[in-house]
């Protein structure tokens, strides 16, 4: 294989000497014969003040080059190749001098902010640990300091007193970025760093790693699925799959033309928020593991230009322009065949389907309240209204979605419909019986209400029994079936969602989170639910996951008519998914209406500034 010389790297020419050269990096688990490639031959380099995005599915081996970068590894792993920072070898440095760069030269700001924070300390312990020891010997002064650093992230002083849990996800972000940057990086390496996060929050996140990196100087390498998001924030993008680099080019060349059919795939799996698309595109297959298909291209089992020759060795990373570099030896023939699938997802848009209601409510909500009640550690109470006098419908057959930020009510209507939660006031009635308490319910009521209404929730590993095979896990669910519905097996309900018979056999563990979420489905479809609630459903999936998932979920809904509540942050899945939309904030409906009005002319201020913030302008 030929290999590629990070000196001739796009914008490499005439330009200052890197602050990080990467070249070659492997990083393998085990030796000998048991040895397996993770990651192979990576190569990368990023100046002062640049972003860099690495960008692909779980397991394309993103997160594992970012920790290989500081040797940061899980025990068992281990990297060679070349990594330098500013001069010194980081591959063969002596742990004494790692130790000493890693915070203080380069960060990590990952995906959960918990992972980075104690939850037995306060902001202030964290942030204070961090400052140079003359600052730290001075309390008025490090507490001066950690006040101005929390400030740089947009926080108040008095967030320093509390503790993680006691912050909402965009605060816990704010203050791990904080707490990553107090010792003044020259580079910040963030992992993922929105995907949990709401619309809004994600913005502002976002917004603020910009704004701290204009004002610093400072170097960021951005670690992301999603593509859009690294075209938005980054000037270079690589993309990974199978833990190697298959493209590499400005973001704003890439976004107009990939020149990978894996780029491209990624792209069309990104659902647009301006319009609806009558088929949801995804990347079929699974990722094989990286040693797997080391003598080929990783990308050929899954790619719809593959030919014999590109199963005949793995092909190298090359350049094909001033500032591109791609790992397909087809670019050059297969060029204008992606720019023409690229043009036709983003070309004339067509009307959206009309979709009518086919009968009366499956579900009606009437002024339903809840308040919870929380105690600090020094013993404050306080209430937080979760929902305010919220009342709504779902018709036979009808797609709602139920958008909001975190906190504004959402999973508390669903919980309530479910009969997990129990309101404080208002009215629930489903399939035409009063809902609202559940322990009020006859056993035959309790039995027809449940079977009217299922649920497919965020975490499908949460949601399924790991010590149970998928095999046990459907056969309890079709053992509950409405009575007079259609028989099925196991077999018929994994086909119904896509997976193979053998599926059966195997435990949650062993399969990736999308075909998780695809046994989640058919557990509660194995009912024939007239209601399915999704809960953000596809929120913890990478993009093309997403796509399969949301396509199965629209094929499913029109085979057996079937209603839908969708609960999500995401409005590119809203316009795809739904019929009518309701917008929630702070507990209370501010907006409601057929999701294209609502979309394309929102007349709320807070569903403008959603809109606003889904396109990470």
């Amino acid at each position: 294989m030929t290999a590629v010389d990070g000196r001739h790297l796009p914008g490499a020419r005439g330009r200052r000497e890197p602050l990080l050269d990467v070249g070659q990096l492997t990083v393998a688990a085990g030796i000998g014969h048991g040895r397996r490639v993770l990651v192979q031959d990576v190569v990368l380099r990023i100046g002062r003040g640049e972003t860099l995005g690495i960008v692909g599915e779980s397991g394309s081996g993103k997160s594992v080059t970012a920790r290989a970068l500081v040797r940061l590894l899980p025990p068992g792993l281990t990297a060679s190749g070349q990594v330098t920072f500013q001069g010194l070898s980081l591959i063969d440095a002596p742990e004494r001098d790692m130790r000493r760069i890693r915070g203080s030269r380069i960060s990590l700001l990952l995906q959960d902010p918990f992972t980075m924070l104690n939850p037995l300390q306060v902001i202030y312990t964290h942030l204070a640990e961090s400052l140079h020891p003359d600052v730290q010997r001075t309390r008025p002064r490090a507490r001066a300091e950690v006040a101005r650093r929390l400030e740089e992230v947009g926080l108040a002083p008095d967030v320093m007193s509390r503790y993680p849990f006691q912050l909402s996800g965009g605060m816990r972000q704010r203050a791990a970025l904080a707490a990553a940057l107090s010792r003044d990086p020259e580079l910040l390496i963030a992992d993922e760093p929105t995907t949990a996060l709401d619309v809004t929050t994600q913005d502002e996140v976002l917004r603020l790693l910009r704004q701290v990196q204009r004002q610093r100087g400072m170097a960021l390498i951005l670690i992301t699925h999603d593509l859009r998001l690294a075209y938005s924030v980054c000037d270079t993008i690589q993309v990974m799959y199978a833990g190697a680099v298959v493209e590499r080019a400005a973001a704003q060349e890439l976004s107009r033309q990939p020149l990978h059919p894996y780029s491209l795939g990624l792209a069309l799996a990104a659902l647009p928020v301006s319009h609806y698309v009558e088929q949801i595109r995804s990347i079929p297959g699974q990722m094989a593991a990286a040693d797997a298909t080391s003598p080929t291209c990783p990308f050929a089992d899954r790619c719809a230009w593959a030919e014999d020759q590109c199963v005949e060795q793995r092909p190298p990373l090359r350049k094909i322009g001033p500032t591109r570099w791609s790992a397909c030896i087809r670019t050059g023939e297969i060029a204008d065949d992606l720019q023409a699938d690229l043009a036709r997802m983003t070309g004339p848009v067509r009307p959206r389907p009309t979709t009518l209601a086919a009968g009366g409510p499956v579900v009606v909500v009437q002024g339903l309240r809840k308040t919870y009640r929380t105690s600090s550690l020094l013993g404050a109470r306080r209430e937080i209204v979760a929902t305010d006098g919220v009342s709504l419908q779902v018709a036979s057959g009808e797609s709602v979605g139920l958008v909001g930020e975190t906190g504004s009510g959402k999973t508390t209507i669903a919980r309530s419909i479910l009969g997990l939660t129990r309101p404080d006031a208002g009215r629930i009635h489903i399939a035409g019986i009063d809902a609202s308490d559940y322990r009020k319910l006859t056993r035959r009521e309790r039995r027809t209400v449940q079977g009217c209404v299922q649920v497919v929730f965020q975490d499908p590993y949460a949601s399924l029994n790991p010590a149970l095979s998928i095999g046990a896990t459907l056969s309890e669910a079709l053992r509950f079936r409405a009575a007079g519905g259609p028989e099925q097996t196991v077999g018929e309900l994994l086909d119904s969602v896509a997976l193979p018979a053998a599926f059966a056999a195997r435990r949650p563990a062993a399969l990736s989170g999308g075909e998780r979420q695809r046994i989640a489905i058919a557990r509660a479809l194995a009912r024939r639910p007239r209601l399915l609630i999704c809960d953000e459903p596809v929120a913890s999936l990478d993009v093309s996951a997403q796509a399969q998932i949301l396509e199965l979920l629209r094929k499913m809904r029109q085979e057996i008519r079937m209603s839908m509540l969708f609960i999500t942050h995401d409005l590119s899945v809203v316009r795809q998914m739904t019929d009518r939309i309701i917008i929630l904030y702070h507990g209370k409906i501010v907006e409601e209406g057929a999701t294209p009005t609502v979309l394309d002319n929102p007349a709320h201020a807070y569903t403008q500034r959603l809109l606003a913030a889904a396109g990470h302008e």
